[in-house]
Parts: structure tokens; C-alpha cells; sequence
């Protein structure tokens, strides 16, 4: 069973969040800086700008140490035809697995940018496998079956059939953490 601890800007978020509940909404963490901490972690809250006071905002002292992920990245294999596409499927169902697709187009730069990152992620989860269709290569009809109509598209099928998607307009930290919380529930 892997365990899987949220991105920086989460935990950023949620230590923020719990030092400062009324403060929450307004409040600005930057995980780069110094160790302000007994633990070495420490986080920045209080935003404002050049001129914030330290008194408004202050160091929050972080409660769990946080470690980067240190998998490696899984090359994603190709969806060129229908045959490649239902074999991809059937993996599913047989080894009752969601399997993640990445509807792209070599021209989305969006796409370019999103590709190596979804290869991170499949390196955390190591029983589900990642896809990738360039939907200027493959016959429409491809499209069609994953009812693709923008890029990047990322679809999470479990037992031959879709069962969730985001489409990649997000930044992309939001669509990692997404595709991260789709792999959670079907897993």
C-alpha cells in the first residue's frame, strides 16, 4: 500500500489553515525560506508584500515533517488504435485497476508540459497504469469512444468503463492533485 502525502502547497494550505483558522482565507505560505523551526520546517503566513509586518504574519512551526516524493517516473505507454484501446480496457477489467488516459495533442503546449508529470504520479502508483493518446494520430473514431472534445483531458477508466475526468485548463499542481484524488477513490 503506498502512502501518499499531499503536495507542498496542500500542506501549506492546511498548516496555515489550523495556526490561523480566522486568518485561513486571507492567509499566504511560501515553502521556500529558511528553517525558522527546532525541526528545521518552517513556513512563512502572513502575507501582505515588502512591507508585511512579522507580528501579523509570523513562522508557523510545521507539527509533521513533510519529505518530497522520491519515485521515479514511468514512461506512459501509447494508444494508437482502437485494438491498443480496448486492449488498455481490458487490462482494467481483468486486473480490477483504473487505468489513467491522457488525451493530448502534440501542438498543446499544455500537454507537453502536463505528460512528465503524469509520469511522476505513475511512479506512486504502481498498480495503475498510464496512457497517453495523441488524438492528431489516431483515427477519430478513438476520439469519439472517449468522448474527447479539448486538451489535455485526463479520463480515469475502471472496469472498461469512464468513471472520471479533468480537463487540463487548471494550473497544473490542481490537476495533479486531481488526478491524484481520482486514482484514491477507484483504487
Amino acid at each position: 500500500m503506498a502512502l501518499l502525502a499531499p503536495g507542498p502547497r496542500v500542506l501549506c494550505r492546511d498548516l496555515c489553515a489550523a495556526a490561523a483558522p480566522r486568518e485561513a482565507a486571507a492567509a499566504a505560505c511560501s515553502t521556500v525560506g529558511g528553517a525558522r523551526s527546532a525541526l528545521g520546517v518552517g513556513l512563512w503566513r502572513g502575507g501582505g508584500g515588502r512591507g508585511a509586518s512579522r507580528r501579523r504574519g509570523g513562522w508557523v512551526k510545521a507539527e509533521a515533517a513533510y519529505f518530497w516524493d522520491a519515485s521515479e517516473p514511468v514512461e506512459m505507454d501509447e494508444i494508437d488504435s482502437m485494438d491498443k484501446l480496448d486492449a488498455a480496457l481490458a487490462y482494467s477489467v481483468d486486473n480490477n485497476q483504473p487505468i489513467i488516459i491522457d488525451w493530448m495533442a502534440s501542438w498543446c503546449r499544455k500537454c507537453i508540459y502536463l505528460k512528465p508529470k503524469l509520469e511522476k504520479i505513475a511512479g506512486e502508483f504502481p498498480g495503475v497504469r498510464f496512457f497517453f493518446v495523441d488524438v492528431n494520430k489516431v483515427p477519430s473514431a478513438v476520439v469519439k469512444r472517449g468522448n474527447i472534445s479539448k486538451m489535455p483531458t485526463i479520463q480515469l477508466w475502471k472496469d472498461g468503463e469512464w468513471k472520471e475526468q479533468v480537463i487540463g485548463g487548471d494550473k497544473a499542481w490542481l490537476v495533479m492533485d486531481h488526478v491524484r484524488e481520482m486514482i484514491q477513490k477507484y483504487k
